[in-house]
């Protein structure tokens, strides 16, 4: 990757390392960008923010404050949005991980859920008696069956959702039918493809119309889900995927439904970046110099799957010679925290920064509390001021934690 180096910029000295850094200008232009690009299509639509993708909860109340719903998979994320300002109307409840209490209240307050396990459908049965209640269910879709050509193997398969194919999704739509107080309001059809096609999203959506048809269901909206990119050069557009998903349903003559959209990384990658400093430098032999940071792969890679990332290295002085092997790591104990390599680049020193762009998908939230604990946060407004939105982690946060 491109490595951009210069003599450290006035505007990084205020930041304290390690630290998050929330660029809302970026994240209020990715929502507005998909909002306009949903609305050249349809009448009817909802951005449902991934809070499992960044759950950083100023970020949750700004996506609030622009429109946005919380998408959620869980009794804790769902805690979050509530106390977050979100309302249960204004929240999208996915995945197995719902709990009993949350499941029942954001049914019973109008929030759209859609079943994902056999047992939500149990629970269905303890909704107050009295009224009708709306529910989704979601969809399993085999990427395999469905677009071959976006699949990862011959049997790229899902463990969400009810499959069409098996019976299940039939015996559930059966459930729903069979209980007075219940409609079948949505379906829910949300699976990532590696190449994150606009060809992949049109083909799913055309099997969801397809299904629709068949059991002549009449529903108030579609969830699409996410794994979009988002804005980047050269890849597909917010509007190039709503253009893969209107084409089949104006076939399908469903193009009223309600779209609902669950998007992560292509809100919260390109708006978050990671600033470390180089905390110590040694050198092992006549070639090569070790350089180590405040920061962590556990910061920027929980997955430790990239071999480099996109980076500024900012010096404090520009006339440094420049040294054959430079490899640059993190501050915890373990050999294979080793973020990148410089081959013949201007020589780190302490006192060095390094600032990582596009960080802020599934980092924070996937960043483990190992030896160092959660990194602090700034938000960067338009105007180029700069607060503390989270302090960091401590140990006193862990010691509250304790029943005693």
């Amino acid at each position: 990757m491109a490595i951009i180096e210069s003599c450290m910029m006035h505007s990084f000295e205020k930041y304290q390392t390690p630290c998050f850094v929330f660029d809302e200008a970026e994240f209020k232009r990715g929502i507005s960008d998909f909002s306009q690009a949903l609305s050249n299509k349809f009448s009817k639509f909802a951005i449902g923010y991934s809070v499992k993708t960044n759950s950083l909860p100023y970020a949750l109340k700004m996506a609030r404050e622009l429109g946005c719903n919380a998408e959620v998979v869980s009794h804790d994320e769902y805690q979050l949005a509530r106390l977050c300002g979100f309302e249960p109307r204004e929240i999208i409840y996915n995945g197995p991980m719902k709990s009993k209490e949350t499941f029942l209240e954001a049914v019973t307050d109008g929030g759209i859920v859609n079943i994902e396990t056999k047992r939500e459908l149990h629970w269905l049965e303890c909704l107050p008696e009295g009224r009708s209640y709306g529910i989704g269910v979601r969809l399993n879709i085999n990427i395999s069956q469905i677009s071959p050509d976006d699949a990862d193997g011959e049997d790229d398969n899902s463990r969400f959702g009810f499959s069409d194919e098996s019976g299940e999704f039939a015996q559930v739509l059966n459930f729903i039918k069979s209980q007075p107080h219940l409609r079948l309001t949505g379906l829910h059809i949300h699976r990532t493809a590696h190449s994150r096609s606009p060809r992949f999203y049109e083909r799913s959506v055309s099997y969801a119309a397809s299904v629709i048809k068949k059991y002549r269901l009449r529903l108030d909206y579609l969830d699409i889900g996410g794994g979009y990119f988002g804005i980047f050069p050269d890849k597909p557009t917010f509007g190039d995927y709503g253009d893969a998903f209107h084409r089949p349903l104006k076939c399908q003559e469903l193009e009223n439904l309600k779209i609902i959209v669950e998007p992560g990384n292509a809100l919260t990658a390109s708006s978050f970046r990671f600033l470390s400093e180089v905390i110590d430098v040694k050198r092992i032999d006549s070639r090569t110099r070790f350089v180590t940071t405040d920061g962590s792969r556990n910061d920027i890679d929980p997955f430790f799957r990239k071999s480099d990332y996109l980076k500024e290295i900012l010096h404090l002085r520009s006339d440094r010679p420049n040294e054959p092997l430079q490899i640059v790591a993190g501050c915890t104990c373990l050999e294979y925290d080793r973020l990148f390599t410089l081959v013949d680049r201007p020589r780190l020193e302490v006192g060095d920064r390094i600032l990582y762009n596009n960080v802020g998908a599934y980092t924070m939230t996937l960043s483990p509390q190992f030896i160092r604990l959660w990194p602090r946060v700034y938000a960067l407004d338009a105007g180029g001021s700069v607060r503390l939105v989270r302090r960091e982690s401590c140990a006193g946060d862990i010691m509250n934690l304790n029943s005693d």
